[in-house]
């Protein structure tokens, strides 16, 4: 799984996503209005709060909230990380499922700054039961917002570590993000035009998009400008029945998002149909007291367009728990 952050010839910025996983993340997307009601989803002392600002997300088999955009442009997307650790959940602060932590963030927070000011604190405790197909809970947070500001959260050895600034461009699962930053720094020396590493290895993937981003123009045309961001996600994405049962940051690329953070809208790029589709955020009906609704997408249905009158009211999903 990769995520990168392109700047465009206005000023603007966009962000690519792919999701790479071992089977079928029965994803669908959400819209959920601002001053709904919530829990970190894991069980007694659970955080609380009301949400600040609406989203359209996406969801792993409905259990965890891994992409999305809130109504401010704030940008998130959850990425593997085997190496994540977060710490004993027997903590005297409030408890958070891992699949509610980025739902958290979109809720309450309009730009990066916010997001770091108010996470530095450490506030809860991350819980992270196995996954339904049995595979671990790990995972780290990348955000973004429409200044262009970006931020890397992840718990390492039990204690939360953010990399916060604007050349925080590319992030993909394992390994570490400091550990990331020096791989991009050793492969700058070399140039991706004498060579770059081919495997599908999340490390010579982050290589190969960082290289990507650097030369790839700053297009002032829109359409360009996600065609391009569209064009670098497939570029690295990892082809369907290519995987590694034993490590799950090698697998199959299940779909994309593309997120316009001025446009304020969500581009969704599955691999099991030959168009995308998009969401404009501000057409849902995000207000506070609207309900929630769900865009079915199990089935692979063959959409196109603007789609944000297919989503339908329904009962939003229980965060992952034990």
């Amino acid at each position: 799984m990769h995520a990168r952050l392109y700047e465009t010839g206005t000023e603007s910025y966009i962000v690519g996503r792919s999701m790479d996983w071992v089977d079928n993340t029965e994803t669908n997307l959400w819209s959920f209005p601002k001053g709904m009601q919530r829990d970190g989803g894991a069980g007694e002392g659970s955080i609380t709060w009301t949400s600040k600002h609406g989203s359209v997300i996406a969801t792993i088999y409905d259990v965890a909230t891994v992409d999305g955009m809130n109504e401010a442009g704030l940008v998130g997307n959850v990425l593997y990380l085997a190496e994540s650790n977060y710490g004993p959940s027997d903590t005297s602060k409030p408890k958070m499922s891992v699949g509610a932590w980025l739902q958290y963030v979109l809720d309450n927070f309009a730009t990066v700054s916010e997001a770091v000011d108010a996470l530095r604190a450490d506030p809860f405790t991350i819980v992270a039961p196995k996954l339904p197909n049995g595979k671990a809970a790990t995972g780290h947070v990348a955000l973004s917002d429409p200044s262009g500001d970006s931020a890397i959260f992840e718990y390492l050895d039990g204690k939360l570590v953010i990399h916060h600034g604007p050349n925080m461009k590319v992030m993909t699962n394992s390994p570490p993000y400091d550990q990331q930053l020096a791989i991009d720094t050793y492969w700058e020396g070399i140039g991706g035009n004498t060579f770059l590493p081919g495997t599908n290895r999340a490390a010579d993937r982050f290589v190969r998009a960082s290289y990507n981003l650097s030369v790839s123009p700053k297009f002032k045309d829109q359409r360009a400008a996600v065609a391009s961001v569209v064009a670098m996600m497939r570029a690295i994405s990892v082809p369907i029945g290519v995987s590694d049962p034993k490590q799950p940051n090698i697998a199959s690329t299940q779909w994309r998002t593309i997120s316009d953070h001025k446009a304020k809208r969500y581009y969704y790029d599955s691999v099991f149909n030959p168009g995308i589709f998009w969401v404009d955020i501000d057409k849902l009906d995000l207000a506070s007291g609207d309900e929630p609704r769900k865009l079915e997408l199990t089935g692979f249905p063959m959409l196109y367009g603007e789609v944000s009158g297919s989503f339908k009211p329904a009962k939003p999903f229980e965060f992952l728990a034990e």
